[in-house]
């Protein structure tokens, strides 16, 4: 466990974040700036909890954030946080009927990753579908000039998602947080200001 113990893993202790993942989303927010007061967002995959939590700082007491994911949190979040032990791509009438106040969404992220099989393959493989199921959501949820954000596995599948995302936002770019660890092969795509589903 030794590698988990590095400084993000401590700042994040010392600063009341479940998980070091938040200083992934802090730098994607400096790069990009993906979040503003008054804004509503989708966090798909949220447990534990770290990016729903500063993503309900930065949006402030006028924002809202739906926070989406099948395992639960222990977790306490503020009230301008709604988390939901749920599967973000089944569209129950439960998961309806407190989504369509809020959409569409200023803001449709995730920091979803599969179970990781140690096959490199595999693993990508997996690390696609979960994008791609991501996009799908956000092309459904996303207001016009909206944002998305998505970690995938780097591998031969990754610019062929990326390319996906370009017939739906202005821009699409990718990038690597310095908090993501050296031997992580993780990395982010980011779709920023939302043209509506063209396809």
């Amino acid at each position: 466990m030794k590698q988990y113990r590095d400084h993000f893993f401590k700042r994040a202790k010392a600063e009341n974040y479940p998980a070091r993942s938040v200083y992934k989303l802090k730098e994607l927010d400096v790069k990009f700036v993906l979040l503003k007061s008054g804004m509503k967002v989708l966090d798909l995959g949220a447990a534990p909890g770290s990016w729903s939590l500063f993503a309900a700082q930065k949006v402030g007491a006028a924002g809202r954030v739906l926070a989406l994911d099948i395992q639960t949190t222990e977790q306490e979040f503020p009230d301008n946080v709604l988390f939901l032990v749920h599967d973000a791509f089944e569209d129950s009438p439960e998961l309806l009927a407190v989504m369509e106040p809020l959409a569409p969404f200023d803001l449709v992220m995730s920091d979803m990753a599969p179970r990781t099989t140690g096959v490199k393959f595999t693993d990508q493989a997996r690390s696609l579908e979960l994008c791609e199921r991501a996009r799908d959501v956000a092309l459904r949820r996303l207001k016009p000039g909206g944002n998305f954000v998505a970690k995938i596995f780097e591998g031969p599948d990754a610019k062929g998602f990326q390319e996906s995302l370009k017939p739906y936002f202005e821009k699409v770019r990718g990038f690597k947080p310095k908090s993501s660890r050296s031997e992580s092969k993780e990395t982010f795509l980011v779709g920023l200001g939302f043209q509506g589903d063209v396809g």
